[in-house]
């Protein structure tokens, strides 16, 4: 049977706004041989619609349906928790609008869980009340670890970095689900239909996408066009399967 994929985004398919050079063409040979795929980010900003039209208009054309945000995930776990239940929220449209279809409320009242995702502005008060909420007792959950995210002018603090923020001075540690959470690779894996072992897990990062595809039992392949420098790699405990200098060097069986 063909391999399925999970890819990461920033670094292996785009670098900023602009398409890795191969990706495009690397995508068009998935979507021509029906080889099922998802492309994972732990971005939770944007609706899997919204981030489609993003990308197309950047020059990578991947279809809605495979993608697969930290947003996404985070719904889809606290539905298997405690499901229709509520939130006070702290992020933008790509996580309310994925608590909003799995039948989450979001409140400041006597909330279930407070869940913090990232914000184009953070906002003092909001961070104030998360903390009051999880210092009362209500659940803490992030969609993601990443302390830091891109932006045209440069680093900008995200989900983690308010997470400990919060963590701090509620004295409650989060929940993290996305990369390297191997949760995050099961949901995905259970949204594309695969299993780990017919599933390559392709990042840019030994950190979060090499770790995690390891641990849920997958081949993986990182690629160069990231983060990661070849000479990074031996300071990690664990190998991924395969290294390349790009996705375009990446055979589709």
């Amino acid at each position: 049977m063909p391999k399925a994929y999970l890819l990461d985004m920033d670094g292996v398919l785009v670098r900023g706004k602009q398409p890795i050079p191969g990706a495009q063409q690397f995508i068009a040979r998935l979507l021509q041989r029906q080889i099922p795929f998802l492309v994972i980010t732990n971005n939770p900003l944007y609706t899997s619609r919204d981030l489609s039209h993003r990308l197309a208009s950047e020059g990578l054309q991947i279809p809605e349906e495979n993608l697969f945000t930290s947003a996404m995930a985070t719904a889809q776990f606290l539905a298997s928790q405690r499901p229709h239940s509520t939130a006070f929220v702290i992020g933008e449209v790509g996580l309310t609008q994925a608590l909003h279809a799995v039948g989450y409320t979001m409140t400041s009242t006597r909330p279930e869980y407070v869940v913090l995702g990232e914000t184009m502005a953070y906002n003092l008060d909001q961070i104030t009340m998360a903390i009051r909420l999880v210092s009362a007792g209500a659940r803490f959950i992030a969609t993601n670890p990443d302390p830091t995210g891109p932006s045209e002018a440069g680093i900008v603090p995200a989900c983690g970095a308010t997470a400990a923020l919060i963590e701090r001075a509620a004295g409650v540690k989060p929940y993290l689900v996305g990369k390297p959470n191997p949760l995050m690779m099961r949901r995905a894996l259970k949204t594309l239909g695969s299993h780990s072992e017919n599933t390559i897990m392709v990042g840019d990062r030994m950190d979060t996408d090499i770790v995690a595809g390891m641990e849920s039992g997958m081949e993986t392949v990182l690629i160069l066009t990231g983060v990661t420098l070849p000479e990074n790699i031996e300071r990690f405990p664990f190998r991924p399967s395969r290294v390349l200098p790009s996705v375009a060097a990446l055979e589709v069986d």
